[in-house]
């Protein structure tokens, strides 16, 4: 049988971003008159901002301002991007999958803009079989459509989600691709495990060192 392919989320996975995110979430709903406490927008941070404002604020308000509330989410997260970094091994990762002979997809529903600023702290261009961006989905996680574009861009086939949220894996699960979870987006082992994750570890560092225990192996 051959490698499955690896679908590695980047935003909280790859490289450390959440909390930047978080608190763009919480500036932007505040700058429309409402408070979304951080501890609530760090939850539904693995969201992308077509469920996200909904979730957090209801189908009225994101009817009203969902799509002045994402403008100015990016705004104020572009601000605070050159805060973040690749976590530990991450470039790394991609090349040990890589050996394994797995294909590998950045799965990413941010702009294209920010995947590319990603794909280059991680030094990601040469290794990657490919990547995606918001243009590419309709809807976002938990939605399936992310991990479909990324099976999509190599051929299709078997696939194993690398991901650092419940919504990576309720995307995945979706489509019967099982997810390795790293719990570099805050979540709990058990609330991961409980979600559906087949293997959880702290970090990427610890991920490349069981590697072979996980679907990869």
């Amino acid at each position: 049988m051959s490698a499955p392919t690896a679908i590695l989320d980047v935003d909280g996975t790859l490289v450390d971003s959440n909390y930047q995110h978080a608190l763009a979430w919480y500036r932007a709903f505040r700058l429309h008159g409402i408070t979304v406490p951080v501890w609530r927008c760090h939850r539904a941070i693995g969201m992308g901002g077509d469920q996200l404002v909904r979730y957090l604020a209801g189908e009225g308000f994101d009817a009203e301002h969902g799509g002045e509330v994402r403008l100015v989410e990016h705004a104020l997260f572009e601000q605070m991007i050159a805060e973040v970094a690749p976590f530990e091994g991450a470039h790394e990762l991609i090349e040990d999958l890589k050996s394994r002979g797995c294909k590998v997809v950045l799965a990413s529903s941010a702009k294209s803009v920010d995947i590319a600023h990603f794909m280059d702290l991680l030094d990601a261009r040469e290794l990657a079989d490919g990547w995606t961006d918001s243009s590419m989905v309709e809807r976002t996680k938990p939605a399936p459509d992310l991990v479909k574009a990324a099976l999509d861009l190599v051929g299709g086939g078997p696939g194993v989600m690398v991901g650092d949220s419940t919504w990576d894996v309720a995307a995945a699960k979706k489509l019967k691709v099982p997810t390795v979870c790293v719990r570099t987006g805050g979540f709990g082992v058990d609330e991961l495990r409980d979600a559906g994750a087949t293997d959880v570890f702290d970090s990427i560092v610890e991920l490349r060192e069981g590697l072979s225990k996980t679907p990869f192996g």
